[in-house]
């Protein structure tokens, strides 16, 4: 970390053992690898970056040591790659448990959040076009280089969905984030491990909050992870937004007060008052706003179990998912902007790191490295 150190070698001498210099074996494991203090700085350095290169810059000027943005990228990369393996098979689980998050009524209380987040991804046609420009620039060179890695293969699409899970208390001062760029029964296997790494099951309350997307519901339920499950009120107001805006435009005033009603009885009475009220609502209508409504209502009837905003406000819990959406922008910051395209893994490498430090555990891994891989 501190660039070039200055050693004096003592060697010994025996006879009957031959000589031996131990500073040698150190000076091995410096020639043959980036020392553990370089490559946690960079990480951390990369988290705030825009890009590799500015990376680079930044680790030159704070601390004086050189390192190419493609030998960076491939370092980063790596470690990423690293903290998501330990944190697949377990090893590397928070400093808190279930037992940790009290309330002021002295029960424990754990929340548990999921959603997606679109990634940007490197297309098949984005690498051909790519690799036929490097094989354009060696031909005018007029040497003979080394041939090309084989190439792997792009994305089918420029955006692909990543799912995060995040555990976290009533204060959101403890907080356990993860992500994975599978499909939703791979989101269900990662809630699992997460839920029993903090043993989740001894809390006194598990809630769950989301979007209200079906499959979210179905793997919280298939591994039976909360004692209940509600529907994230902002986005249930999207929805009657949506709605309003359909039938009454954007300045009507009789629109605004219809949805501040609409969202009041669901806050104050539940899903029995909204729902009547909207069956009315939508009996009065023809045409295209008579679809809006159905649209409404098909919205809030598959999801009727979720939407008891009473009943969780009168224990004291919460009732929007702002943490997990807040935890989903975190986790992509890095990965998101101009110009800016992943392959997946690297891409979900890159996010390991970030919900590494979203969950304060930053400190667990680079303080248990195995010291043979550094």
């Amino acid at each position: 970390m501190n660039g070039r150190v200055r050693l004096c070698r003592v060697r010994w001498h025996s006879a009957e053992e031959g000589s031996q210099t131990p500073v040698d074996q150190m000076l091995d494991e410096a020639e043959r690898a980036i020392s553990e203090g370089v490559r946690e700085m960079a990480c951390r350095l990369n988290r705030a970056s825009s890009s590799f290169q500015q990376t680079a810059a930044n680790l030159a000027r704070t601390a004086h040591l050189t390192v190419g943005k493609e030998t960076l990228r491939q370092l980063i990369e790596q470690e990423g790659q690293a903290v998501l393996k330990r944190q697949q098979r377990g090893q590397l689980s928070p400093d808190w448990q279930a037992s940790d998050c009290r309330t002021t009524g002295e029960k424990t209380r754990v929340y548990l959040g999921c959603d997606g987040v679109l990634v940007p991804q490197v297309t098949d046609a984005e690498k051909q076009k790519r690799r036929t420009k490097v094989k354009d620039k060696r031909k005018k060179r007029g040497r003979k280089c080394r041939p090309l890695p084989p190439r792997k293969e792009g994305a089918d699409q420029a955006y692909k969905e990543f799912k995060l899970g995040v555990l976290y208390d009533e204060d959101q001062k403890r907080r356990y984030v993860a992500a994975t760029s599978g499909d939703h029964a791979a989101c269900g296997r990662m809630m699992q491990r997460m839920a029993t790494q903090i043993r989740l099951g001894e809390a006194d309350e598990k809630i769950g909050i989301a979007d209200g997307s079906p499959w979210i519901r179905n793997e919280i339920e298939l591994y039976g992870l909360v004692d209940a499950l509600g529907l994230d009120y902002y986005h249930l107001r999207e929805n009657v937004q949506r709605a309003r805006l359909a039938v009454y435009g954007e300045a009507s005033a009789e629109g605004q007060a219809w949805r501040e009603e609409v969202m009041g009885l669901f806050y104050e009475r539940g899903y029995d008052a909204a729902w009547d009220r909207l069956v009315t609502w939508r009996s009065s209508l023809r045409g295209s706003k008579r679809k809006a409504a159905d649209r409404l209502l098909g919205y809030v009837a598959e999801r009727r179990e979720t939407i008891r905003y009473p009943q969780f406000r009168e224990r004291g819990w919460q009732i929007g998912s702002g943490p997990t959406e807040a935890q989903c922008k975190a986790s992509t910051q890095r990965l998101k902007g101009r110009g800016r395209r992943w392959d997946r893994a690297n891409a979900e490498a890159l996010m390991a790191l970030d919900c590494l430090d979203n969950s304060h555990a930053w400190h667990l891994y680079w303080t248990t490295l195995d010291p043979t891989t550094i």
